[in-house]
Formats: C-alpha cells, structure tokens, sequence
C-alpha cells in the first residue's frame, strides 16, 4: 500500500465526520435577533409590499413544496385574524423559482395576509434564511425581535402569540 492509498481512508474519515458535525450543528439563521430587518423592495418582490414601518410584523420564508409551510398558513391567517387590527402585518415570502407553483399555492390557500414571491431570490440570500419555513418577528423600530426555524404546530403558533402580545403592548 503506498502513502496515497493509506491517506485516503483518513481523509474519507475525515471528511464523514466533518458531514456530521454539520448536520448535528442546529440550524441557525444569518439575520440575527436585534439585527434590522432588510427593506422589502417592491421591485424584487411579486405584488404588492406592505408598509412595516412602525409596525409589528412576522416576515414568513417559504415554499410551496415545504409541507411545514402548508401548516403555518393556518397559524397565521389565525394570527391575522386576531392581531392586524392591533398593528401586526404578516407577510409571506415565497422562493418558489416558478410562478407557477406560486400562483397555485396561493389559489389553494387564500391567505388573508400580504403573500408574494421573492421573483430573483434576492430577500432570502440577503437574510440567509437556513430553511423553510423560517419566521422573523420585527419589531416596531424595525429590528428583528425572535426568529422561528420551521414550524412545530401549535407550539410555534403559541410562542408567535405571546410575542406578537409583546411587540404589540410596547410603547411605539
């Protein structure tokens, strides 16, 4: 066996437990919690775009593939309903690549909220989200306040209640 030869199980060791140690890392989102939110610019975003300033808002990454995102549309047209009359804007960002499946997913779900499409998946790698869906909560000085990695069912829903109640009792 030469040196090449007897190097190669090493580095294929070595390489294994490097993938592992990724994947056991916890997925974390680039945009920070205290961070500021990036602009919504209605040029990269199909329709329209909401005002968010001084607002509380939940900004939503997602996918029409993503059955996590199917769920938490549920939870936020909830949330919608009982929050946008205090001041929540809730805004749901696609990366769907093709209109298509867009289109398609909103027909399906009428969400009562601002939904559009991230139309050259500018927003999402300016932000890093690490994957769908993940949730920012903004505060009213435009800051991000808590961010959710995917949906977990009514636990997420419960932790976005109290901490819309929150954002929504502070003093603008």
């Amino acid at each position: 066996m030469n040196h090449r030869s007897a190097s190669l199980p090493r580095l294929a060791t070595f390489l294994l437990a490097l993938l592992a140690l990724a994947s056991a890392a916890p997925l974390r989102a680039e945009l920070q919690v205290g961070q500021p939110f990036p602009a919504l610019n209605p040029a990269a975003l199909s329709g329209p775009v909401p005002a968010l300033s001084g607002q509380v808002a939940v900004i939503d990454f997602w996918a029409s593939w993503c059955a996590p995102c199917k769920a938490s549309f549920a939870a936020y047209s909830r949330l919608h309903e009982a929050y946008a009359g205090r001041g929540l804007v809730i805004v749901a960002v696609s990366v769907d690549e093709r209109p298509s499946e867009f289109d398609t997913f909103v027909r399906k779900w009428h969400p009562p909220f601002t939904t559009v499409r991230d139309v050259g998946q500018r927003l999402v790698s300016a932000v890093k989200v690490p994957t769908m869906p993940t949730a920012y909560v903004v505060g009213r000085d435009g800051r991000v306040r808590y961010v959710h990695v995917g949906f977990h069912g009514a636990a997420t829903e419960q932790e976005l209640r109290t901490q819309i109640e929150a954002l929504l009792a502070e003093k603008p």
